[in-house]
């Protein structure tokens, strides 16, 4: 099994999850008291989140190029970017870094297609919403993401950095998280994309009447198949 190297931290809420979810496949997979071999580079999410609020990305990709590239030295033989929204830089955090990289659209993509299904919705930050540097890779996948209306995207995104960034779960936002996720299937969407580590904190596969796809989750599941290749 290859050591996984994860850049998280953005949020810590989220990185606790992919940890989690990474020791439980891998006992799942092996068994006994197996574990996987993992390096963990966790960043003040304060600090990151303020140069999003300045756009200014250059500054932010240049610390994440910088810590993949110590998880590179640190022995990593793979990298995952425990963040969607991060992703937005990628190519940037992979300059000069050789080992490879398990980007988290991709891997989403992936499993909405092996599941036969086309048209996903998207609940995520307004950056990964928005921009294109996410449903990009959808559309390049075949698939017809779905979005929320304007006025669900800026609850979306207030609840993730309002709350769930800082771990705060409240029976309010669940109530509005559900129904934003009705919206988006009465609009189309044949499933839905928890496209923020977060997200899955408040919306299960239970209170969603499409197949969810939990990114942290799939991703997780994704990084360990490459893991033992």
């Amino acid at each position: 099994m290859r050591r996984i190297g994860i850049l998280g931290g953005m949020s810590a809420a989220s990185t606790q999850i992919y940890y989690r979810e990474l020791c439980n496949l891998t006992r799942d997979r092996l068994g006994g008291l197996h574990s996987p071999e993992l390096l963990i580079r966790s960043l003040d999410f304060a600090r990151i989140e303020a140069l999003q609020m300045k756009g200014e990305w250059g500054a932010a990709g240049t610390i994440l190029n910088n810590e993949a590239k110590a998880l590179q030295r640190g022995g990593a033989e793979l990298i995952m970017l425990a963040t969607n929204t991060m992703h937005k830089l990628a190519g940037q955090m992979m300059a000069g870094v050789t080992i490879p990289m398990v980007h988290i659209a991709d891997a989403t993509a992936q499993a909405i297609k092996k599941a036969n299904l086309k048209s996903p919705g998207l609940m995520a930050t307004a950056f990964t919403m928005e921009e294109s540097f996410y449903t990009d890779r959808l559309v390049a996948a075949g698939l017809a993401p779905v979005l929320p209306n304007s006025d669900d995207r800026a609850t979306t995104h207030r609840i993730i950095y309002e709350e769930l960034c800082k771990d705060i779960k409240t029976r309010e936002s669940e109530v509005a998280y559900v129904a934003i996720a009705e919206r988006l299937v009465k609009a189309g969407a044949d499933s839905l994309i928890l496209g923020c580590t977060e997200v899955g904190m408040l919306l299960r596969q239970d209170k969603v009447p499409v197949p969810v796809f939990d990114t942290t989750l799939v991703h997780c599941a994704t990084a360990l198949d490459e893991a033992f290749k």
